[in-house]
């Protein structure tokens, strides 16, 4: 079953007299519990394509179907709520809101869902403990290794329970250690939980692990190879 179909895609963005086409007519398909790395040089169009598929940033023209739904032709207000019901996001700062707990952050998502406290708490203490943060649910960003940020991070990521993952270069900030410990959190989630994950990266260790590596050049796809992660 696909959960994203990505039908010749394009972006271009105008700056003074420069035209620069970030990602050029991709079109590929993306199965449910799919562990997908899209890589290339800087420049190549990867994180533009991250964005696009989840609704940070609108295409020039093309479409990007999640559930039979086309999310370029959604209002700003739809495409917001469609995202926050089925888009989880890691990103390679983090993100995280330095005055809130562990646990407030990976609630805070639910929070803006409307979820019950009661429900939102139960949640919450769930991920962090399979994140292994189950003692550090009170600690704030600030008391936390990057590693451990980005542990809170894939937590808050999965809090609403998303069809789907984008994470983007999540790796970047982190010593090989914590890297692998994040990957094959995210590996186990993967695979007990089958929630789709998609990676923008330049990290072989994350390529290792992806089951299918989409490579882009200047914008458009050059390779799409499936593989037996190491």
């Amino acid at each position: 079953m696909n959960v994203i179909e990505i039908k010749n895609l394009n972006k271009t963005y105008n700056s003074s007299d420069v035209v620069v086409q970030a990602v050029r007519g991709v079109s590929l398909n993306i199965q449910q519990g799919e562990f997908t790395a899209i890589v290339g040089p800087s420049g190549s169009g990867k994180t533009t394509l991250l964005n696009m598929l989840g609704g940070l940033d609108r295409p020039t023209d093309g479409q990007i179907i999640i559930d039979g739904v086309d999310m370029t032709q959604l209002s700003n207000n739809k495409l917001t709520e469609f995202r926050l019901q089925n888009i989880g996001f890691v990103f390679q700062a983090y993100n995280l809101i330095p005055v809130l707990t562990a646990q407030e952050n990976v609630e805070f998502i639910m929070h803006l869902q409307g979820k019950p406290k009661a429900q939102r708490h139960e949640r919450a203490l769930e991920l962090l403990s399979a994140v292994g943060l189950g003692d550090r649910t009170n600690s704030r960003p600030g008391k936390l290794s990057g590693g451990q940020q980005q542990r809170v991070a894939v937590a808050r990521a999965l809090a609403s329970q998303p069809k789907y993952v984008l994470a983007d270069e999540p790796t970047a900030n982190l010593d090989s250690a914590s890297t692998n410990n994040l990957l094959d959190i995210m590996e186990q989630l993967n695979r007990q939980h089958h929630v789709t994950f998609i990676f923008s990266t330049h990290d072989q260790r994350v390529v290792k692990k992806a089951r299918r590596v989409i490579t882009l050049e200047d914008g458009q796809i050059i390779s799409d190879i499936q593989q037996k992660p190491e």
